[in-house]
């Protein structure tokens, strides 16, 4: 039980780091495309 309440505990952080990792490539990427249509992000 010990070890499934400590995978259980540990496994958060590696999914925050993913959707974290997500969003930021999905956000560059419409940087990118934005920058070079010459419009705003925003």
């Amino acid at each position: 039980m010990t070890f499934l309440l400590t995978l259980y505990v540990l496994i958060w952080p590696v999914v925050v780091a993913g959707v974290l990792f997500v969003i930021s490539r999905a956000f560059f990427r419409e940087l990118r495309a934005a920058k070079a249509e010459g419009r705003s992000v925003i």
